[in-house]
This record gives C-alpha cells, sequence and structure tokens, in this order.
C-alpha cells in the first residue's frame, strides 16, 4: 500500500486594500494576487477583507471587552491569517485613513497582528506610493508585524502605457510576474517564521 502524499502547507493570507473606491487600482492588485495564487502558487489562499464597513476607531464602542459586530469579525479574520497582505495607494506620504483605522481597530488588546508575516504593494502616483511603505513598515514594528524586505513593489499607476483598465484590473503581463514574485516571497517567509515559532516552542 502506497503512503499517502503529504499535503502542502496552506498559507493563509489576509488582504487588505487602503482604498475604498469602487474601481481602485489597489484593489485590482489584489484581485490580481488571488488570481496568481490560485493558478500559480501552491499552498496559498489569500482572502480580500474589506474594510469599509468599519466606523472610526472608538474606545466608548468597547464593552467588556467585545467590539462592535463587524469590527469582532474583521479581527477574527486577522487572527485566523498566517499573513497578511496590504495593497493601498499613497496619501500625503502616508497610509490611507481607512486601513490606518483598521489596523488601529485590531491592535486594540489583544494585538491580532502579532507574530504574523507581512508584505506590501501599492499603485500610486509619483514614486508608486515609496513612503507608504517606509510608513506602514514603522507602524510594523510597532504591531510586531514581520515584513518582507524583498522584493519591493512601488507601481506608478498614471505612467503609460496604462497597466489597469477602466474597471481597476490589472492587465500588465510583467507587472503581474512582479507581483508574483512578492508572493512567492511571503509564501517562503511566512512558513520560515511559522517554522521557527514551532521550534521555539519545543526548546521551551
Amino acid at each position: 500500500m502506497e503512503a499517502a502524499e503529504a499535503k502542502p502547507v496552506v498559507i493563509k493570507v489576509a488582504a487588505l486594500c487602503g482604498s475604498i473606491r469602487k474601481a481602485s487600482f489597489n484593489r485590482g492588485l489584489i484581485r490580481s494576487a488571488i488570481q496568481i495564487s490560485e493558478e500559480s502558487i501552491n499552498g496559498m489562499e489569500i482572502e480580500y477583507i474589506g474594510i469599509s464597513g468599519l466606523g472610526m476607531v472608538n474606545t466608548d464602542l468597547e464593552v467588556d471587552g467585545t467590539f462592535p459586530p463587524q469590527v469582532e469579525e474583521f479581527r477574527k479574520k486577522i487572527l485566523e491569517a498566517d499573513s497578511i497582505l496590504f495593497s493601498s495607494p499613497d496619501y500625503n506620504y502616508s497610509i490611507t485613513a481607512p486601513l490606518k483605522n483598521a489596523i488601529d481597530w485590531a491592535s486594540r488588546p489583544p494585538n491580532c497582528w502579532a507574530d504574523k508575516a507581512a508584505a506590501i504593494v501599492s499603485a500610486s502616483g509619483g514614486s508608486g506610493g515609496s513612503q507608504l511603505h517606509y510608513h506602514l513598515r514603522q507602524i510594523g514594528v510597532f504591531l510586531d508585524l514581520h515584513f518582507i524586505n524583498k522584493p519591493e513593489f512601488f507601481l506608478n499607476a498614471f505612467e503609460p502605457p496604462s497597466k489597469f483598465d477602466g474597471d481597476g484590473n490589472l492587465v500588465d503581463e510583467e507587472v503581474k510576474e512582479r507581483l508574483k514574485g512578492v508572493l512567492l516571497a511571503l509564501h517562503e517567509f511566512t512558513l520560515r517564521l511559522q517554522n521557527k515559532h514551532s521550534k521555539d516552542v519545543s526548546i521551551v
């Protein structure tokens, strides 16, 4: 009787978009990431997690350690994820208000972000969102998020030829390959981080 093949470890990725507009380029990056993972990356599942309905952070809404229903559901999704994919434009050299709000809700005790791997992709004007990356990485230090260092993914969304169609879908094949590189790095880093944690536990 042949031994059953070991099933690959499935990495669950929570994908957050910093833009809430209908035809967001960054939402398009997430759609492409989901498609790439389904077609080309064995053992990775990406779920888009909406943040537009969370409401502004207000600790008055925290009652006996519980949060509003939408916030509770959001926090649960983050806790269940192995890693995080952030996709966001640059607003005034920083992260967007909806994304910061989501980060703050999930950071309320107990911190849902701790010890998770993460990656950032951005489509924006000018430098493509590089300032956003640096600011988000700085926030991640306090949250105990562990970002991959390379490859970095900045995309000038308005530089011709157009990388997106009118609905915000990514149509440039070269950019899709760059995006795939980020996902592969996130997959590898997540497994390495989980392996490290399991070794640390066994030593204790």
